[in-house]
């Protein structure tokens, strides 16, 4: 399992006994959970629970062996929906664009997608992922950014490295460090694509 997939199957049995209700209502409705980076105990995912608030997020894990079902961002890429909000638009228009990659829909938009519980608004962004088990050049992300600058909302790209991940527009900018999202928090790093010592 990879960070964003989302799974179906957790509990509120699953939750420790402080866990805001709810974070208790969105399991007990059949919401899926999304898998987090973080290192959690053998045989458990670090998951996220989302509730209806964008500042509702909780941190939990879910036992393996409670997932029934996985959906992962790669597999939304070609999912459309009727509801016209402006981070749909964007998909529509960035779907040919992007053809040619290895990339998914993740966020709230993944989320609606895969669930078909609304979750997007008129101020939603689009939140994708790119597989580069390669390095990209910065200035072919730079190029990529434009491309995705052209759509209706503002596109939050991760690029998913081999050791974690890395914002497209901080990588197509011009520091030198940037920002490397690993199971073992975050590092300033000169290369996402090499290992944190």
């Amino acid at each position: 399992m990879n960070a964003h997939d989302l799974l179906w199957g957790m509990t509120p049995a699953h939750l420790p006994a402080d866990a805001p209700g709810w974070v208790v209502d969105a399991l007990s409705a059949g919401h899926p959970v999304v898998v987090r980076r973080a290192v959690v105990a053998p045989g458990h995912v670090a998951v996220g629970v989302r509730g209806r608030l964008r500042e509702q997020r909780f941190a939990a894990q879910m036992p393996i062996a409670a997932v029934q079902r996985r959906v992962a961002p790669e597999a939304l890429r070609d999912v459309t929906s009727p509801r016209d909000v402006p981070a749909l638009r964007a998909l529509d228009q960035l779907r040919p664009l992007l053809a040619h990659n290895d990339w998914g829909v993740s966020g709230s938009a993944g989320f609606e997608l895969a669930s078909g519980i609304e979750a997007l608004h008129a101020a939603s962004d689009l939140d994708l992922i790119l597989r580069t088990p390669e390095p990209l050049e910065r200035h072919q992300a730079h190029a990529l950014l434009a491309m995705l600058d052209s759509a209706p909302c503002a596109v939050d790209l991760q690029l998913q490295t081999p050791v974690g991940a890395v914002a497209l527009r901080e990588w197509a900018g011009a520091s030198r460090r940037v920002l490397l999202k690993t199971a073992n928090g975050a590092h300033l790093v000169v290369d996402p694509w090499q290992a944190v010592a």
